[in-house]
């Protein structure tokens, strides 16, 4: 059953949002060659709590980590591990925060030092696709409308869209209905309403969609083991139009980057 927000709890769901938004921020002049992913995880977890959040990772389906950081071939789900970035990486970081009983949930993923042009372009056309997906989510259009535009942009540069691994609404639970797969046709689907709110997140590789996942039951990998790319915002419908609830701007600003979130 979908649950549909009221404005109060739309703004409460602002606020979660905005914590997962800084903590990105403040982990974005950290992720470079070298660093260690356990580290930047327990940054993270201080980070949310000294904004009187708490993790909203941790623990959740036994999850053992603040952060979930997917580097290269990983999709999803990537555990902090003690092997440091190295150069060429990407890593995307997923991460959540509990605040006065509601989530935020949102990532970014991020080039260590210098990224090969193939690699870089990827990263440029699943942002896109989050938000050509983010402008369908209006009233009185069909959650495949959002579906289909991540899809086709996505397909329309030859990359492949994951279709095991979906979006989510959100609110005082990490995931509520409806689920927001990257892949569909338009017109089909629930009609979107007033007071809907979502976590949109493109899973999108360079080349199969196929993945397979790991024994440690969390980490999700390309079966060809080719680069993928997630970016992730948690969006509210208001006044029949899209409001988007996280913010990629800490970000840009602490990697100087000239870009409109």
């Amino acid at each position: 059953m979908i649950k549909y927000k009221t404005p109060e709890e739309i703004e409460k769901l602002r606020a979660a949002a905005q914590v997962v938004s800084r903590t990105l921020g403040m982990l974005a002049a950290e992720i470079k060659p070298g660093a260690s992913p356990v580290k930047l995880d327990k940054m993270a977890e201080e980070y949310i709590r000294d904004q009187g959040a708490a993790p909203g990772f941790l623990g959740l389906y036994d999850c053992p980590s603040t952060l979930l950081i997917s580097r290269n071939e990983t999709v999803v789900h990537g555990l902090p591990i003690s092997e440091p970035l190295h150069e060429g990486d990407i890593v995307s970081v997923d991460c959540g925060a509990l605040l006065d009983g509601y989530y935020g949930d949102h990532a970014y993923t991020y080039e260590v030092g210098e990224v090969d042009a193939d690699t870089r372009q990827l990263l440029r056309v699943t942002k896109e696709a989050l938000y050509k997906g983010i402008k369908q989510m209006r009233a009185g259009n069909r959650l495949g409308d959002v579906s289909y535009a991540i899809q086709q942009h996505a397909e329309s540069h030859g990359y492949g869209v994951v279709r095991e691994l979906v979006g989510h609404g959100i609110g005082t639970t990490m995931h509520e209905d409806p689920q927001v797969p990257n892949f569909g046709r338009q017109g089909r689907g629930k009609k979107l309403k007033e007071g809907l709110t979502l976590a949109i997140e493109p899973m999108i590789t360079m080349g199969t969609h196929r993945v397979k996942q790991l024994s440690d039951g969390w980490t999700i990998n390309t079966v060809d083991g080719k680069p993928a790319a997630h970016f992730e915002h948690d969006v509210a419908i208001v006044n029949g139009e899209p409001d988007i609830l996280s913010t990629f701007d800490y970000i840009y600003e602490a990697l100087g980057i000239k870009e409109e979130s």
